[in-house]
This record gives C-alpha cells, sequence and structure tokens, in this order.
C-alpha cells in the first residue's frame, strides 16, 4: 500500500490537514442529468400512455363481449378485494380495542401504583432529611464548633505533648 496517499500532507504546521483523495469544497450535484434527457424520457412516457389509451379503445371496439367478460371479471375481482380489506379492517379494529382495554385497565392502574410508590419514597426521603440528616448534620456542626473552640484555648494537643 502507498502511505503517503493516506496520511496528510502539510508544509506549513499551522496549515489545517488536507488528504489528496478528498475533493475541495466544490458544491456540484453528485448526479447532473441534462435537460434533454428528462424531456425524452417524459415524451416517450406520454406517447405510450396515448398508445395503450388508443388500444383499449380499439379493443373495445373490436372485441366488445370480451372486454365486457374481462369487465365483469374485474368487478368481481374488486368486489372480493373490497371483502377482504372489510375483514381486515375490522381485526384492526379490534386490535385498537384490546390495545385501548388494555391501556386502561392493566397498564394505568400500574402507573397509579407506581405514582403511589413515588410518593411515598418522597414522604419518606422528607421524614428521613428531616428527623435524621438534619439533626446529625447540627451535632457535627456543634461538635466541630467545640473542638475548634477547645483549640482555640489550649492549642492542638497534639503538640502539647512533645
Amino acid at each position: 500500500m502507498n502511505e503517503e496517499s493516506t496520511t496528510p500532507k502539510t508544509t506549513n504546521p499551522a496549515a489545517p490537514l488536507t488528504y489528496p483523495e478528498m475533493p475541495g469544497n466544490e458544491a456540484e450535484p453528485l448526479i447532473s442529468i441534462p435537460w434533454r434527457y428528462i424531456l425524452v424520457a417524459a415524451f416517450v412516457v406520454a406517447l405510450l400512455f396515448v398508445l395503450f389509451i388508443w388500444l383499449i379503445v380499439y379493443l373495445a371496439n373490436q372485441q366488445a363481449p370480451t372486454i365486457e367478460a374481462v369487465r365483469d371479471v374485474m368487478v368481481i375481482i374488486l368486489a372480493l378485494e373490497s371483502c377482504i380489506f372489510g375483514v381486515a379492517f375490522l381485526i384492526m379494529m379490534v386490535m385498537v380495542i384490546r390495545l385501548i382495554n388494555m391501556m386502561e385497565f392493566e397498564v394505568k392502574p400500574i402507573l397509579q401504583k407506581t405514582n403511589e410508590t413515588l410518593n411515598t419514597m418522597r414522604g419518606t426521603t422528607t421524614f428521613v432529611s428531616q428527623n435524621v440528616v438534619q439533626p446529625t448534620i447540627k451535632a457535627k456542626s456543634h461538635v466541630a464548633g467545640v473542638r475548634r473552640g477547645l483549640k482555640t484555648l489550649f492549642g492542638n494537643p497534639r503538640n502539647n505533648i512533645r
């Protein structure tokens, strides 16, 4: 492998690093399709659509009984499809109703109990803070004050032993 192509090259140590493979900051589109190709494609699609319509009208005039049979079959297929979609819609409605019932009768009570538990924890925390933590902090501060006062009056006991 050529290590020079993957390492940054700089001549000035204060200059930003640049890689030889990376393009500059040009704002070029990734894919540039000329407008004439788009116009030709649109014209071809429109021409095919017109030819398809003409073929349908021509066959309708020439093969009327066949077209009527195809029409009847398509009507039957569309009716069956609408029945299938109706059944699928009913199944989806039942699923939504079950989901709503589950939310109402299973998830909602769990959330209420969780909220009650959090309120109990909040009360317990407040109680412990007021009745345990604050008196302990006050006692510690009094002890520290007495200790500092004694140290001021009598000096450091560790230094007095010598």
